[in-house]
């Protein structure tokens, strides 16, 4: 079907005779809509701005200042590193093993550890006990944990 020499109000009557999916987008192509036309590039071809064009100056080139090593910001970095290694080691070392949490208000409990989501935001564990019952499975918050502690 060759759209030639029609004009778009014949087409826009024929969408709206119609029912259907093609109605709504009659009722939409009805409002018109502006089109913002960018200038051409300086080489003529649209295929945007040169970069050493009036438009677009140069940056300056900065060379990186690298902080030398013993610095108290890399000290810190440093530290934080060994830390995050520690507590991530230590998730690892739990797995399977039986973990005392100690919660708010001096609550404890007891659990085998299984998992922990990617934020360490939760930690999976089954047969929790708590001072009300067994659990078979749980969530513990980390931000309900003040410590825990297992035996290696």
């Amino acid at each position: 079907m060759s759209l030639q020499g029609i004009s778009s109000e014949e087409v826009l009557l024929t969408l709206c005779r119609y029912p259907g999916p093609s109605q709504t987008y009659a009722r939409m192509m009805q409002t018109p809509v502006p089109v913002l036309r960018l200038p051409r590039g300086p080489d003529g071809s649209n295929r945007g701005f040169a970069p050493d064009g009036r438009r677009a100056p140069l940056k300056p080139e900065v060379p990186e200042v690298l902080e030398p090593p013993e610095s108290r910001e890399f000290r810190e970095q440093q530290a934080r590193a060994s830390l995050r290694e520690r507590y991530l080691r230590s998730l690892l070392a739990m797995v399977g093993r039986q973990v005392c949490f100690t919660l708010h208000e001096g609550v404890q409990v007891i659990a085998h550890f299984g998992a922990t989501d990617l934020d360490v935001a939760n930690f999976y564990v089954s047969q929790l006990q708590t001072p009300i019952g067994v659990q078979a499975e749980a969530l513990l918050r980390c931000s309900d944990i003040i410590s825990y502690t297992f035996k290696p």
